[in-house]
């Protein structure tokens, strides 16, 4: 898993409309970069609309919001659409950002063992330096707490 003050990997990944969005993209600004397991799902539907309300207040810091999932463009279409969701989703079906920033892990769920996405969050700086990494965060305060940072 990368650590505070490290350089953030680059990356460019379509967004819900299948346009490539790199992070070199939002230089000299601060990047929320959330990763979660899958749209239209109950913990990351939570998740998304918290960070939809507090978006106005993250664009008041000169902070952008970008999910991640693994899930293609039109899912990511539909869950906007259906939430309102007001930020950048991108997809990464070949999990190219989902491993270079260390969250494609081992997890066990009723006694299975399978590799997922771990909810994870990752502030990165104007300069492109990571500024925090929140680690297994909580679906329903990840995004005040990213606030409380910032």
């Amino acid at each position: 898993m990368l650590e505070k003050g490290m350089k953030a990997p680059a990356f460019t990944l379509p967004d819900k409309d299948g346009k490539p969005v790199s992070l070199a993209d939002f230089a000299g600004r601060t990047v929320v970069l959330y990763f979660y397991p899958k749209d239209n799902t109950p913990g990351c539907t939570r998740q998304a609309c918290a960070f939809a309300a507090k978006n106005d207040e993250f664009a008041a810091k000169n902070a952008v919001v970008i999910g991640v999932s693994k899930d293609g463009p039109a899912s990511h279409a539909k869950f906007a659409d259906r939430y309102s969701l007001p930020f950048i989703l991108l997809s990464d079906e070949n999990l190219d950002a989902i491993k270079a920033y260390g969250v494609w892990q081992e997890k066990k769920l009723y006694g299975k063992t399978s590799f997922g996405v771990v909810r994870t969050t990752f502030v990165i700086g104007g300069d492109g330096v990571i500024t925090a990494v929140m680690p297994k965060v909580k679906p329903d305060t990840n995004a005040d707490d990213v606030l409380a940072l910032l």
